[in-house]
């Protein structure tokens, strides 16, 4: 018998700890290659460790609640041959940069996974759908590395594997789920019909005690952490907030025009999220010292605009993942880039770095029919975006014949933004300029 170290992998460029928060396998179970052992926490995100060897769970290092380095042995893994080496365990587990949002994952070979070849998946070919872009969109659902490599090794599209019954933990896809699927296809015996099984993990309990009448309830860690970002952000940004109306009659038209054919051709919903980040992204290349943070008395310039959009989670809690260079992509691909980052946040399935490195913010508080706010600012990012309901009102058009009452779609925004490095007037030049975009925007163009 050999012994596999499995050990806690890069998780992002800031990450250096993360805290066990429940192990997924017991002692003495047996466990394949990309099988999850445990969840963890880091300051950023939730996420999974899976095994590097297949073999039988032997030692677990460390317990729920404790806190363990990046890099750090946390589990044994008992194992047979001479695959199980724990040189390249190691390798495996840590060579991955996170920055590079790549998955460290074994080459299937029969029924034996050698993890000393680690190879590169990245999330946008890990399945590549030979049928229609429909088939091909991401899935909510959420596989394992090794589940979506071998789906690729074998042509399997997301909507196919959506379709298989999964006997894994909280209903998982796992590898011989799919290796007996596959063998069920190429022997031409009935397949499963689509399942309408949700791998999503359920929302941990959070105590509630009562106290006579009233009940008390204590913050959950992902709430502890907002509470703690938001104190500390008003403490260290002076906040002002300023406020614009934009016409958006030229953008309701556009996507209520488009939403059914684009539902059809990629299979994704087409919202007003993406129209604003694209507007952000415009605005930030024109007004480019909005799109700033602060380093003690020096002013950092970002290059790229990477858009953090808020997402609100089932549980109540609500999470910041960040669309990347968006000055850089056409709208389709904000599109794309918002719609899977959202679903994802849903499912607890986001990459450390996929919600840092943001450069300023968007919340949109028109999805629960809030007209305006005054947003609290991401640090350190020194200014976000807020967007109301988008409603019907009599408005006054200037006409070359005179001034007329028109009814339109009337959206309030606002801007909060750093007054250490961000004036009234940047701030308003900026904010009109956004709502220039919305209001100038071009509703003749397909995606």
């Amino acid at each position: 018998m050999r012994t596999a170290e499995v050990v806690v992998p890069r998780l992002g460029e800031s990450v250096i700890e993360a805290t066990i928060i429940r192990w997924l396998k017991n002692e003495g179970d047996q466990v394949e290659a990309e099988d999850a052992l445990v969840e963890i926490a880091t300051d950023k995100v939730d996420s999974e460790i899976v095994s590097t060897a297949s073999g039988k769970l032997a030692k677990k290092l460390f317990n729920e609640g404790d806190v363990v380095a990046v890099g750090k042995v946390f589990a044994l893994i008992e194992t047979q041959g001479e695959a199980a080496d724990s040189g390249p365990q190691k390798a495996v587990a840590g060579s991955q940069p996170a920055t590079e949002k790549t998955f460290a994952v074994s080459q299937p070979a029969a029924e034996t996974v050698k993890a000393a070849e680690p190879v590169r998946v990245t999330r946008q070919s890990i399945v590549e759908s030979k049928d229609s872009p429909e088939e091909a969109s991401p899935s909510t659902r959420y596989y394992s590395p090794l589940v979506r490599s071998i789906a690729q090794q074998e042509g399997l599209s997301f909507k196919e594997l959506d379709s298989i019954p999964g006997s894994g933990k909280d209903s998982r896809l796992t590898k011989q789920d799919i290796l007996d699927y596959i063998a069920m296809k190429q022997s031409g015996a009935a397949l499963p019909q689509p399942s309408s099984l949700a791998a999503i993990r359920p929302e941990p309990v959070t105590p509630v005690f009562t106290m006579g009448d009233d009940r008390i309830v204590e913050m959950d860690r992902v709430r502890q952490l907002i509470a703690n970002h938001m104190v500390k952000s008003v403490q260290t940004s002076p906040h002002v907030t300023s406020f614009i109306e934009a016409d958006m009659s030229r953008i309701v038209g556009w996507r209520e025009k488009n939403k059914d054919p684009f539902q059809k051709k990629y299979g994704e919903k087409l919202t007003f999220t993406p129209v604003f980040i694209e507007a952000i992204a415009k605005a930030a290349r024109d007004f480019p010292m909005v799109n700033v943070s602060v380093d003690g008395t020096r002013i950092i310039v970002h290059s790229k605009v990477n858009v953090g959009m808020a997402v609100a989670l089932p549980g109540g809690n609500l999470i910041v993942p960040v669309v990347t260079d968006a000055g850089s992509r056409n709208l389709l691909g904000i599109t794309r880039s918002v719609n899977d980052l959202a679903n994802r946040a849903r499912i607890n399935k986001l990459l450390p770095d996929e919600i840092s490195g943001g450069t300023i913010s968007l919340t949109n508080l028109g999805s629960f029919g809030t007209l305006m706010g005054t947003p609290i600012i991401n640090q350190p990012q020194t200014a976000i975006i807020a967007v109301g309901a988008i409603k019907k009102r009599p408005v006054v058009i200037e006409t070359a014949e005179g001034d007329v009452i028109a009814i339109r779609p009337v959206m309030i925004c606002s801007i909060t933004f750093d007054h250490r490095v961000i004036d009234g007037a940047l701030g308003g030049q900026f904010l009109s300029r956004f709502a220039q975009y919305l209001e100038q925007f071009d509703n003749t163009q397909t995606i």
